[in-house]
This record gives structure tokens, sequence and C-alpha cells, in this order.
């Protein structure tokens, strides 16, 4: 019994240690990617589309006016090996503080988020982490990370189930919740830190004050109140861990800053 059981747990370990492998992530950590820019393009074309089609578009020039300022002049700075069409973006007029980009050059905005977001460079430090995300292909890398647990999730249960081991949905309970916490959600945290400097280096390049995405974070932090999870329970980092990161990789991004001539003028209101 404990061989097998070695070789179950060892199943698990092969199909975590293969989510370190394969590619280069912008920032040189390894990555594993299973799926085409093609298929990931086309997931975020449809989940787009369906979000369009069922939530609230605002229609309040201004505010369209303000964000789409803001997504352009970081837009033109995305290299076109990621994507080389005409981005497009959706205000959505709901109060959850949030935006996002898809594959496939989408972006989303909810209303809410400008109530913690004060100025122009605070929502750039969010769309650029956003676009960040699309940069470093972390959809690709959460699907494919997915893909493999599942497998090895199987695996496991099916190697349990033959070699009649005592207490089998106990064990796969407990692996699964050592998977969550071990596995996906630091790799989960990970990739948000990893958003948050590549975004800090796409704002300054745009000409956004990169010492405005710690006021984001700032402001987030209060906002969150009392309503947050511990960070290792949590897929993201805390406010004050990424206002530490943010604040260790602020001098290269503010000599990109200095560097640049472009200073946009978005009127939030």
């Amino acid at each position: 019994m404990t061989y097998s059981l070695n070789k179950v747990l060892t199943t698990v370990c092969v199909s975590t240690l293969l989510l370190t492998s394969c590619a280069k992530s912008p920032l040189g950590r390894n990555q594993l990617k299973l799926y085409s820019s093609d298929q990931l393009a086309n997931m975020g074309q449809q989940t787009f589309d369906g979000m369009k089609s069922e939530q609230k578009v605002s229609k309040t020039p201004v505010t369209n006016q303000f964000v789409s300022c803001v997504a352009d002049a970081i837009t033109k700075h995305v290299p076109q090996s990621v994507f080389s069409g005409e981005w497009e973006l959706v205000v959505f007029d709901e109060p959850q503080v949030n935006a996002f980009a898809l594959p496939g050059g989408k972006i989303g905005v909810y209303t809410g988020l400008l109530d913690v977001a004060e100025n122009q460079d605070q929502l750039a430090a969010v769309i650029g982490h956003e676009i960040g995300h699309v940069i470093a292909e972390h959809g690709n890398e959460r699907m494919s990370s997915s893909t493999l647990i599942g497998i090895g999730m199987e695996a496991t249960n099916q190697l349990l189930q033959a070699n009649q081991i005592a207490n089998n949905n106990m064990i796969m309970a407990a692996i699964g919740m050592g998977v969550q916490v071990g596995v996906q959600l630091p790799f989960s945290r990970t990739h948000e830190t990893e958003a948050d400097l590549i975004g800090l280096q796409l704002m300054a390049k745009s000409g956004f004050n990169p010492q405005q995405s710690v006021n984001l974070w700032e402001n987030m932090d209060k906002a969150s109140g009392d309503n947050r999870q511990a960070e290792i329970l949590s897929t993201h980092p805390a406010p004050q861990s990424r206002i530490e990161k943010l604040s260790e990789n602020m001098a290269p991004a503010l000599a990109m800053y200095r560097q640049t001539s472009e200073r946009p003028q978005c009127k939030k209101s």
C-alpha cells in the first residue's frame, strides 16, 4: 500500500512540475502553454460577445471618452506580436470595481472602478495590469495548468481505486486542497504580480505616472475594508504586498516615464 500511495503522489508531483516548463514569460518565468494564440483569440471573442449581450453597456459620452483615451494611449505600446489589430473597448455600466482584457484585443472596464481609480494614471495602472495578463498569456497558462491538473487528479483517482486504497475520497479531497493551496493559488498570485510589473512598465512608456499605481492600491485597500481573505487562500496578493512589489520596481519605471515625451491628457469629467 505504501508503494501504491507513493505512486499516487508521484503522479500528482509530475503533473505539477510540468506546470513550470516549456516557455518563458516576458519577465523570464517558465511557463506551460498548451493552446494556440488563435484558439485563445476565438475564446476571447466569444466571451466578450456574450458579456456585451448580457451586461449593461455605458452610453455616457464623457465616461467612454475618458476610458478610451487611457486605453488608446496604452494599447499603442503593446507589441504587435501580442495583437496587431484595433483593440475593442467596452465600458460596462456596472458597480463592480473591476476591469479585464482578453486575447484578441478586447478590453472591458466597469464604471464601479472609476469610483476608486481617481485619475487617468490610476486607471492606466489597472488597464496596463489587465493587458499585462494578455501579454504574458496568463489565460493560456491557467487553462493549460487546469488541463494538466485535471489529468493528474483523474490518474490519481484511478490509481487509488485500482489499488483499493482505503479512504479514497478523503485522500482525493486532501490532495485537491493541497493542489489548490500549494499550486493553483500561488500560481494565480504569481500571475497577478507579473501583470502588475508588466503594467507598471506599460503605463510608464505610455506617459502615465507610474507612482500612481501605488496610490491606486492604497485606494483599493481602503475600498475592500475588512472583507479580505488571508493572502495564502486568495487568488490575488494582498494590497500591501502589491504596493511593496510595485515600490521595489518603481525606479526603472520612473526612468521610462521621464524618457518618453508622451503625456496623455484624459479628462475624467
